[in-house]
């Protein structure tokens, strides 16, 4: 069954491509649907195009309707096209006449473009409290870390003294970062395109600031048009979000992947939370941050994609931005499946103790030698080539006092302004 279809009937092959994974994305969407398809029937009896009556009847069904998809007990058979074509069947079947009136003054485009603001409008809410938790793990951690040193690298050559604390709490303040790229979506996302039909509106006297009280968005997209044309520009600012999350993600697993390694041996977790070889009985690996890896730096490929989907596209709607349903959904349950396992791996971590002791650690506190000298009055070139050929030489004795103070250094890491920031933002 198809709401377009006036008779004549689409050829098997043409109808499995165009459909394509409409259903099983549909599943996802059909609540959502079913709650704007509610503020619709509520409106429609308000300007007086359906009774109070059947608008009653309607939003009963619908309310059932997005309850059975919400514990998902709602299906699409292969006889309907979408999750439109289901619900407005069962609401024929159930209502009769009245069922046939639900798509008054609206089209499936429209009722896609309100279903997936809704759907990343709360899906990006749930995101922003899984960023949140990950960001007072990460501070709570820098706390519990805070003076055990760590060498810090540049050019994967050891370079100066770092300390747990500063790398993690780094990493919290870049998911602040993150969280100004998701604000953005997030507006966008909360604005009601509902009422835009195929894009040019409708002949009848709709009320759309009704249905955007009723679904709860901050703002109507105004303008018929560009409610229409914010299919693929919704998907494409949360794929950028998303894709800002996963690089943080993606470089702190890489790190805790490098720094479990034999080589390094910084950090390390419980047995329970690796995987071992076929071969090697030896082996602990980090099989499940190098898949928060391999996953988050998918999504960073996928605001590429949906710009190259999309860039070419006139106004107006193209069944191209069909294709933009899909990897947005599937990309935002791969990040909270990512965030959900950090969330519960992260608390476990295992840090070594006097890492920088080591002899081959030396040269990390070259530098602090280095201002010491300088302290105490000598130029700081000068110094810098004394302590330059000592290097050379093999004089070198490092000074393993540590004694940074400044704003953001290991002595002071600052994690009460950086709370101050996040709070800001929350």
């Amino acid at each position: 069954m198809k709401l377009w279809q006036k008779g004549a009937v689409a050829h098997e092959k043409v109808d499995k491509f165009t459909v394509g994974k409409d259903r099983e994305y549909d599943i996802v969407l059909a609540q959502y649907d079913c709650q704007a398809s509610i503020a619709h029937a509520k409106m429609l009896a308000k300007i007086g195009l359906i009774s109070i009556s059947e608008s009653e009847q309607l939003c009963k069904v619908l309310e059932e309707l997005k309850i059975a998809a919400e514990t998902g007990n709602f299906t699409i058979e292969d006889e309907f096209e979408d999750m439109h074509s289901k619900i407005e069947h069962v609401l024929t079947k159930k209502l009769g006449d009245s069922g046939k009136k639900i798509h008054t003054a609206r089209s499936r485009n429209d009722q896609v473009l309100v279903a997936m603001h809704l759907y990343l409008k709360k899906e990006l809410g749930e995101i922003k409290t899984q960023v949140i938790a990950m960001f007072d793990l990460l501070l709570e951690l820098s706390e519990k870390y805070e003076n055990d040193l760590l060498p810090g690298y540049t050019h994967l050559q050891v370079a100066m003294p770092s300390s747990v604390g500063m790398w993690l709490s780094a990493y919290a303040e870049n998911l602040i970062d993150d969280l100004y790229f998701w604000e953005a979506a997030y507006k966008i996302a909360d604005q009601n395109p509902l009422g835009s039909a195929a894009g040019y509106g409708s002949a009848f006297p709709i009320d759309r600031e009704l249905t955007t009280e009723l679904l709860g968005f901050d703002q109507l997209k105004i303008n018929s048009l560009a409610a229409q044309m914010s299919r693929g520009k919704l998907e494409k600012s949360t794929s950028i979000a998303l894709s800002s999350i996963g690089n943080s993600l993606a470089k702190l697993s890489m790190d805790i992947c490098l720094y479990m390694g034999q080589d390094f041996n910084f950090i390390s977790f419980p047995k329970n939370l690796t995987t071992g070889s076929s071969i090697m009985p030896h082996k602990k690996n980090p099989d499940l941050f190098e898949l928060v890896r391999g996953k988050c730096n998918n999504l960073q490929a996928l605001p590429n994609q949906l710009a190259l989907l999309t860039s070419n596209l006139p106004s107006g709607y193209h069944r191209d931005l069909q294709l933009a349903k899909g990897p947005i959904i599937d990309a935002v349950q791969e990040l909270k499946a990512c965030m959900d396992i950090l969330l519960f791996s992260l608390p476990k971590l295992e840090v070594t103790k006097n890492i920088t002791a080591q002899k081959k650690y030396d040269y990390l506190f070259s530098v602090d030698t280095l201002n010491t000298e300088v302290i105490a009055g000598k130029p700081f070139r000068d110094a810098y080539h004394e302590l330059g050929q000592a290097i050379e030489k093999g004089d070198f004795l490092p000074n393993r006092t540590v004694n940074h103070s400044h704003l953001g250094s290991i002595g002071n890491l600052g994690l009460e302004r950086i709370r101050q920031k996040m709070e800001r933002i929350k």
